[in-house]
């Protein structure tokens, strides 16, 4: 029998179920999710991809993978400490019961609510008791503190590389036409090429698509992963027509100057005009302009260079996101 390892990419079928309570909180059947009341319209259903060790799984699940047969049924047993955490009573909040209404809200006993915190994360609560004008709310996972059982059938370990390159993509990117999207697998490196769909999908799934896979392909050994387009030209804001593009291209300008002239830019004049643009935010073209009227400055060369600050601050609130996305993934 071929055994599971660490960084194969497998399929395989789960229920998984609360050992205290038997209910059913997590499955990969479609029926299944149907008799235990938690189907979902917009759900997946169906065999799921995963790399074994990437964390696509609960980590007490996913250690447990390894040196299984494939084509084997098993019954995992994840402790608390491995699945969704001990309960922490420093999750239970008490609120005021103004600070609901203000909200338009009116709590009751086993009422979820999410709230925002400072970082800009949501944090999901039960509430767990109303009472002279107070209330209690636990921030805690409903799994917290339980022992959880899955049920695990391992279908298949995806052995061709661009099957797995394809494995790993219907796993981030389940709605996307995996036949559309053209792979190219060298030894080490990876192309994938979203072109062909681009118009088809939202931006920001491929940008959150991209971001995941990349970590995803390196852990199962690829050095290199190229994306088209990257999540710089995703990011990039769009041109209007009859502007220049900014924040792409250094430009160089050439100006002419006397000799006597870059003496005197060298005494303190051309130091000033260096740091008028940091202080106004202004171009190299605009620092010439000054209470007293320059001279011509042909000869000299200066450099603008153009700032990707705005892409820069979209791509790591994307890292974040995709961070966010992977964590939430893999308790789900």
């Amino acid at each position: 029998m071929v055994k599971v390892q660490k960084g194969d990419v497998i399929r395989l079928h789960y229920t998984g179920k609360v050992r205290e309570t038997g209910g059913i909180f997590d499955t990969t059947s479609e029926e299944v999710a149907k008799e235990a009341g938690i189907y979902k319209e917009d759900g997946t259903y169906g065999p799921v991809p995963i790399a074994v060790g990437a964390g696509h799984v609960l980590k007490g699940l996913d250690e447990q993978l390894e040196g299984l047969d494939v084509g084997g049924k098993y019954e995992i047993i994840v402790p608390p400490e491995k699945g969704f955490g001990k309960r922490d009573p420093k999750l239970i909040k008490t609120f005021t019961l103004g600070q609901f209404r203000r909200e338009g809200l009116h709590p009751f006993p086993g009422m979820d609510i999410e709230v925002d915190t400072h970082e800009g994360r949501k944090l999901r609560g039960r509430v767990l008791s109303v009472s002279s004008g107070r209330v209690r709310v636990d921030f805690n996972s409903p799994l917290a503190g339980k022992h959880l059982i899955y049920e695990v059938e391992i279908l298949e370990k995806v052995e061709d590389p661009i099957e797995k390159v394809k494995a790993l993509l219907e796993l981030r990117m389940p709605k996307v036409d995996r036949d559309k999207v053209i792979i190219e697998v060298g030894e080490k490196d990876v192309t994938i090429d979203f072109t062909p769909i681009q118009e088809e999908v939202d931006k920001n799934t491929l940008v959150l698509g991209e971001l995941v896979l990349e970590s995803d392909l390196k852990f199962i050994g690829y050095e290199k992963t190229e994306f088209k387009p990257s999540v710089d030209e995703l990011l990039k804001p769009p041109v209007e027509e009859g502007e220049e593009e900014k924040g792409v291209v250094e430009v160089e300008e050439e100006v002419n100057e006397s000799p006597a002239e870059k003496d005197e830019i060298g005494e303190g004049t051309g130091e000033k005009a260096a740091e008028e643009p940091k202080k106004k935010g202004e171009n190299a073209r605009e620092e010439t302009i000054g209470e007293k009227p320059r001279r011509s400055s042909k000869g000299r060369k200066t450099r603008r260079t153009t700032t990707r600050k705005a892409t820069s601050k979209k791509r790591t609130k994307a890292v974040e996101e995709a961070a966010k996305a992977r964590e939430e993934g893999a308790k789900d």
